[in-house]
């Protein structure tokens, strides 16, 4: 069994508090800096990294003097206020050893169940990878509320895997993987090595709450690999302070256990668009843009546009027809109606003189469109 790591290359890394700050002792910098090292290494063989990191509250419980992790809302916020500080900076100088830099990205759920801040959040990574900067992903613990909490960053990391077409998720935890009773108690257990995500038998194997540090638990990460996988990532769940677990993961070794998807993240997207029976909007394509879309795989661009109907927004789903009114695709248009009616027919380096700003240069890119 060869591990999914190898031939992914678009990963999320998720590393927990009980890793990060060393079981609440305070930041790992050790540990840190060997992960650091190991992403270095990663993006030398072609991947890019997203990590996912917890610690803040943990951090900044450290640094309060607190001896548990406290239950008031406004502890945890101030916890994580304080500790955040520490958490940055400590991953910006173990990266920066690799001349390597790093983005500091604070989510809560609202920013992904929100149209317009889910994909001003994707276009931000999207853009940082571009940069090649490793964004630090943290849920903004600081003001978050039971209404819009992600509840553990297992599932975080799983959101930011849909956000961004992850190829798979990395969970590094403090165990070696999955068993399939608590191996603690049951020393029949016997070790999960590979499984498909999603299958409903896993969650028995993974009852059990978190550490006193930690919110997540095993059951949270099968969670989270069922909820990659809905996007097409597979997921590898790991001991983080295996013996460079990362780059031995991206050469092949299978390590830990390793839960698969069964449906490849962009055929998912697709499918998910496809799906739509009705849409917000629809665009009426000139020949030649039909011609680009069908016949050449090419993204819309405004100036192949001769109509716009309907009110829709950025990121909704919407129709394109040829001129007789045949569909030819669906897709997420990256502007409102109002605006692609500004800027149809006209060539995408006039869209920033025309609406004051530029969000993308296609009106549809080819990884947001399903032909019909």
């Amino acid at each position: 069994m060869n591990s999914v790591i190898q031939k992914a290359k678009r990963l999320i890394i998720k590393v927990g508090s009980s890793l990060v700050t060393n079981d609440g002792k305070g930041l790992d910098t050790t540990a840190i800096a060997k992960w650091a090292e190991q992403i270095a290494q990663l993006r030398d063989m072609g991947k890019e990294v997203v990590l996912v990191s917890s610690g803040a509250i943990a951090e900044g419980m450290q640094r309060l003097g607190f001896d548990k992790r406290p239950t008031g809302i406004h502890e945890l916020q101030a916890c994580a206020a304080v500790g955040q500080m520490g958490l940055a900076q400590i991953y910006e100088t173990s990266f920066r050893r690799h001349s390597i830099g790093t983005a500091q990205v604070l989510l809560t759920h609202a920013d992904l169940a929100d149209r317009e801040r889910y994909l001003n959040a994707r276009s931000t990574l999207f853009t940082l990878l571009r940069f090649g900067v490793v964004p630090i992903i943290n849920e903004n613990d600081t003001v978050v509320t039971d209404e819009i909490k992600f509840g553990d960053n297992d599932t975080l990391g799983a959101l930011v895997a849909n956000l961004i077409e992850g190829d798979a998720l990395i969970i590094l935890t403090d165990q070696k993987g999955l068993y399939t009773a608590d191996p603690r108690s049951n020393p029949q257990a016997e070790f999960v090595h590979e499984a498909k995500a999603g299958d409903p038998s896993l969650e028995a194997m993974a009852g059990g709450a978190g550490t006193g540090i930690g919110r997540g638990g095993m059951l949270t990460k099968i969670l989270a690999a069922r909820r990659a996988a809905a996007s097409g990532a597979h997921t590898v769940i790991a001991w983080g302070r295996e013996d460079r677990v990362l780059t031995r993961l991206a050469s092949g070794e299978a390590i830990g256990t390793q839960l698969v998807a069964q449906t490849a993240h962009l055929t998912a997207r697709k499918q998910w668009m496809a799906d739509h029976l009705q849409t917000a909007g629809k665009v009426v394509l000139d020949a030649g843009a039909v011609q680009k879309l069908t016949a050449e795989g090419k993204s819309l661009l405004p100036i192949g546009v001769i109509e716009v109907s309907g009110d829709f927004g950025r990121g909704d789903v919407i129709t394109c027809t040829d001129q007789a009114g045949r569909p030819v695709a669906r897709g997420i248009s990256n502007y409102a109606s109002s605006e692609a009616r500004r800027i149809m027919r006209k060539p995408s380096a006039e869209i920033e003189s025309i609406l004051g700003f530029v969000e993308e240069p296609e009106l549809i890119h080819r990884d947001n469109m399903v032909l019909i």
